[in-house]
């Protein structure tokens, strides 16, 4: 297992993360993500932590707490070490009914930030997440909160999830303009078959030196090579739950490439999938979500599959966003100086 730094921090994290949001589900939508319970969750976490994983993904709104409640025991009944693990939440999603029970405004950033340490048990959460963008707050409200949460020991570092380029780079100036924590960290969908954020994101990210963790990285299990253009199908979350959207064509070339990768090497083809991401360098963590350990043990060892520059080559061929304005013309205008960065 590698560990990345997480953007500007000095904070270090494995480049595989567990993501949680399969702890907790029942008779909603959260059950059919996964409905794990206490017993199975822990044997997750310890198969994640034998295998070298330091870092471990949830939100207070997944399953509605219970996600965080069941990790909180988990850490117990595993034993592990508090400062051996980072512990990543969010918050943005309703936790109640009222207008203000939901949002980032500093209210409900406060309350919940005190509820998931209830839940999870811990005394402090190490990467505190704003979980989607709030159109209703002003968003120096939601950082000073944020920043008072660091000031107060609560929280240690602080991530934006499922915002775009420019909202983040706002935040990114405000910060800075007010002295408030920085923002180390966007959690965003990528995968090999769902590139869109290579249009605007990525450049941002290398630019403000922010880390990505990536979640779906098998696009809600399409990668997985369960699924074909026949329509045959094999059981899985993707079946009754039809997200993130994908450009399925795309997708199925992705996939018949990576199948002929994956029998070369011996390997699976989600391991293809999310080795591809790997050999990302905007990528810091892969967010892994998993029903069972011997699935989490699969996705694990897509760490110790190498892709030549032959693969990549391939599978970009076949994934590959078409150009849209104005990106085309970007790449056009920069030729008139892009050179001089290479001479002497």
């Amino acid at each position: 297992m590698r560990y990345n730094r997480l953007g500007q921090s000095g904070l270090f994290v494995s480049e595989l993360c567990l993501g949680t949001m399969t702890f907790g589900g029942a008779d909603d939508m959260w059950g059919q993500i996964g409905k794990l319970q206490q017993e199975e969750a822990d044997s997750l976490l310890k198969t994640a932590l034998d295998s070298g994983i330091n870092f471990i993904d949830t939100a207070n709104i997944y399953a509605t707490g219970k996600s965080e409640e069941i990790l909180g025991q988990s850490l117990k009944n595993v034993g592990v070490a508090r400062e051996s693990v980072v512990v990543a939440t969010k918050v943005h999603g309703p936790m109640g009914e009222g207008p203000n029970a939901r949002g980032s405004s500093r209210g409900h950033i406060l309350d919940q930030a005190k509820a998931s340490l209830k839940r999870l048990q811990l005394d402090h959460i190490d990467l505190y997440q704003i979980h989607g963008f709030d159109p209703a707050t002003p968003m120096s409200e939601t950082l000073e909160a944020l920043d008072t949460l660091v000031r107060q020991g609560y929280v240690r570092y602080l991530g934006l999830s499922n915002w775009a380029a420019w909202q983040v780079v706002k935040a990114v100036g405000i910060t800075e303009a007010r002295h408030l924590a920085p923002i180390v960290s966007l959690q965003a969908y990528y995968s090999v078959g769902g590139r869109d954020l290579e249009r605007e994101l990525v450049p941002m990210l290398e630019s403000e030196r922010i880390g990505l963790m990536v979640w779906s990285p098998l696009a809600g299990g399409f990668l997985s090579g369960k699924f074909d253009r026949e329509g045959k199908t094999a059981e899985g979350r993707r079946v009754n739950f039809d997200f993130p959207p994908i450009d399925k064509d795309r997708a199925y070339a992705a996939i018949d490439v990576m199948r002929s990768i994956a029998a070369e090497k011996g390997c699976t083809v989600p391991q293809i999938a999310l080795a591809w991401l790997l050999h990302q360098k905007v990528v810091t963590s892969i967010i892994l979500g998993a029903k069972n350990s011997g699935q989490l043990s699969d996705n694990i060892g897509a760490a110790e599959v190498t892709l030549s520059s032959e693969d990549l080559s391939a599978l970009d061929a076949v994934t590959q966003l078409p150009a849209e304005y104005p990106g085309w013309m970007i790449e056009r205008q920069s030729e008139y100086r892009a050179h001089m960065l290479h001479s002497k």
